[in-house]
């Protein structure tokens, strides 16, 4: 941590506890420190570190409430997968324990899980993941966490940033693709038929 940091800044950037090697958190100990303190956004880094993220402004809040609202429309009528919002963890393969702020895993893909995993941080990357920047967050952060999906499996990744109003588009194999002002954005070919009206996120 930064010493010179102010409050004020800290309140806009996550914070990382370094806990390697003085204390090796198993998945089990990170999922019940997370149930713990549920009022607190929490991630755990692929190298250990306990990622502790502000919470979500009320705009922000709101915006991804109706981002998500999108999203359950289309995935009940397409019933080829099952929708995540912001408060669900998933296990990357490279031990990275993250929350996109949306997340869509194919049904067959889910279902062929265990009970106890569906209950924990989910071990599989999920196909389809969307991280909604707020006008706070930094966006070199956002970017690396959405390379870092791409990099373990997730086949679509769509990075939002309010702030200026562009959207980045990560596939596997694929330059990132950034599209400014867009009025849509097409989940094709991983969410065939889904479009996000952004006049609704903007």
């Amino acid at each position: 941590m930064n010493p010179t940091k102010t409050p004020q800044t800290m309140e806009n950037h996550p914070v990382v506890l370094h806990l390697h090697p003085a204390i090796e958190l198993t998945p089990e100990q990170f999922l019940e420190i997370c149930q713990l303190n549920r009022d607190l956004r929490l991630e755990r880094t692929a190298t250990g570190e306990l990622v502790i993220m502000p919470p979500t402004g009320s705009e922000t809040g709101g915006r991804n409430f109706r981002l998500l609202g999108q999203l359950y429309n289309w995935t009940e009528g397409d019933e080829t997968g099952i929708g995540f919002d912001s408060g669900t963890g998933f296990t990357l393969p490279n031990g990275a324990q993250i929350s996109p702020d949306a997340a869509w895993v194919k049904l067959e893909r889910w279902n062929a899980l265990t009970a106890e995993e569906q209950e924990q941080f989910a071990p599989l990357a999920p196909d389809f993941v969307v991280e909604l920047r707020s006008l706070s967050d930094p966006l070199k952060l956002l970017q690396d966490k959405m390379q870092q999906y791409i990099d373990n499996g997730v086949q679509l990744g769509w990075l939002i940033d309010r702030k200026q109003r562009r959207v980045y588009i990560y596939r596997p194999g694929n330059a990132v693709e950034c599209l400014n002002n867009p009025a849509t954005v097409s989940g094709e070919p991983i969410l065939p038929g889904f479009v996000l009206d952004l006049s609704k996120i903007w």
